[in-house]
């Protein structure tokens, strides 16, 4: 697997590098702004793209706006995204034109490297992986009338790890639940939200980021 890393904090960047290295990753690209990141994705077209929400030239959100070009112009390169801020406005932008190859972490995320380099790995494989946090500020702010009211502790749980981008597998395992009892959560989720059973996992994660961030 072949990777890109952006960020301009050096000791994360080389951290990061050394983090995927050692666990068989190619790192083909660094950089320490937007401008660089676009040159270097370009010229090496890597599976995956490890990007900073805030780099220079701006200092502002120029890693998301780069991440937005390389999703436009490459959108067999996946992107993740690094961020210090449990913010859900950035997931749903960076996720407006599809959830297939795309996450979201906060940096925090880093320091669990089991659960980080499976990100990584499912970003590149075509999947989504989004923040914990983030999805569960976005289903705890919904107001007390909304079909997520209806749903039981565990569907709860289901629909948080959905919106993260695990697939019935990795329910199954998170949970330690059958595959039978996972899917028959999914389909209760799905009913009470009004979202149509598409039985593909991306599109599936995106109607549920949907929902949530609507």
């Amino acid at each position: 697997m072949r990777v890109v890393v952006a960020e301009d904090a050096v000791l994360l960047r080389e951290g990061i590098v050394r983090l995927l290295t050692e666990n068989e990753m190619e790192v083909v690209g660094q950089a320490g702004d937007a401008e660089d990141l676009l040159r270097k994705v370009r010229a090496h077209k890597p599976d995956v793209a490890i990007v900073d929400i805030r780099m220079p030239p701006g200092d502002e959100d120029d890693g998301l706006q780069a991440a937005k070009v390389i999703r436009a112009e490459m959108p067999d390169t996946g992107v993740l995204v690094l961020s210090q801020y449990a913010e859900d406005h950035y997931p749903m932008e960076l996720l407006s034109d599809g959830a297939d190859g795309v996450g979201y972490l906060l940096k925090d995320r880093v320091a669990d490297v089991s659960g980080f380099v499976d990100a990584v790995r499912r970003v590149a494989a075509g999947g989504s992986a989004l923040d914990p946090e983030v999805v569960s500020r976005m289903v705890g702010r919904k107001p007390a009338d909304d079909p997520l009211a209806e749903l039981t502790p565990r569907e709860r749980e289901v629909l948080e790890l959905m919106a993260q981008g695990l697939s019935n597998k990795g329910i199954c395992e998170k949970l330690v639940l059958s595959e039978r009892a996972v899917e028959r959560h999914i389909t209760g989720v799905l009913a009470k939200l009004g979202i149509p059973a598409t039985g593909q996992e991306h599109r599936r994660v995106l109607a549920v980021l949907a929902y949530l961030g609507g």
